[in-house]
């Protein structure tokens, strides 16, 4: 690892939603100020943070966007999911998205990438860029029933966040045998959802799902096949020879 490169990222991440001094950033990253200093000079010389004129807080820049659209734009899965996810939305009435996994030393998360408001015509916030521990959430557990083995910490988003490693695992198996995986009420208050890993040439892509208002909750079984039908035909566009994905097991 280029420790250089190391620090620079983590500079990156603890900025991740924050407004943040350079004390703040030290004792966060447990480096000296002079070290930290140096990185957020360069970071701010090509545009990856900012300075703000009146604090002097810090927190990330534009560039950071423009390296984000352009991954997006270059994402097939995004594509592929883009063709399907409105006739999703319409026939279940349920948000959908489509995230992508965040393997991080010590944690696992996903990352939404595609986002099909409810056809309800209520008014619904743009989901695409954020991010949610994988223990937490329909999507995640997708991912993690056909990916690597779970690592890191089970942080509680809720009260009914699974924290319990075991009880993750059993969880993750019925994924495996159902191909559908589904979470009330552990990521988010109020919001539960199903969902369904995507492939591609390669194995395991990413996931699909939908997404419901607790009052919407169980989601009827037309919804589920609804769900199961359209991953499969994004994974046969993506290239994926079976579906669900051949299970991915770390040594």
């Amino acid at each position: 690892m280029i420790q250089s490169v190391d620090r620079a990222m983590r500079v990156l991440a603890v900025l991740r939603g924050r407004r943040m001094s350079l004390g703040e950033m030290a004792g966060r990253l447990d480096l000296a100020p002079s070290t930290v200093h140096g990185i957020v000079r360069t970071l701010v010389d090509h545009g990856m943070v900012v300075q703000e004129p009146d604090s002097g807080h810090y927190r990330l820049g534009p560039a950071t966007l423009q390296l984000g659209n352009v991954y997006l734009d270059t994402l097939e899965l995004r594509a592929r999911v883009a063709g399907w996810a409105p006739e999703l939305a319409r026939r279940t009435g349920c948000a959908v998205r489509a995230a992508v996994p965040l393997l991080l030393a010590d944690r696992q998360e996903v990352v939404v990438v595609a986002h099909e408001p409810r056809p309800d015509g209520t008014r619904q916030m743009p989901e695409v860029g954020i991010v949610i521990p994988a223990h937490a959430c329909a999507l995640g557990k997708a991912l993690l029933a056909f990916g690597p083995d779970p690592s890191g910490t089970l942080p509680s988003m809720t009260a009914d966040t699974i924290t319990d490693p075991a009880a993750l695992a059993a969880d993750l198996a019925r994924v495996r045998a159902t191909g559908i995986a589904a979470e009330a009420e552990e990521a988010v208050l109020g919001e539960c959802g199903l969902a369904a890993p995507l492939a591609d040439a390669t194995g395991l892509a990413g996931a699909i799902g939908l997404v419901t208002p607790v009052s919407g909750w169980p989601l009827p079984a037309s919804a589920v096949d609804a769900l199961r039908d359209t991953a499969r035909a994004v994974s046969r566009e993506l290239g994926g020879a079976a579906w669900p994905p051949a299970e991915a097991r770390s040594a």
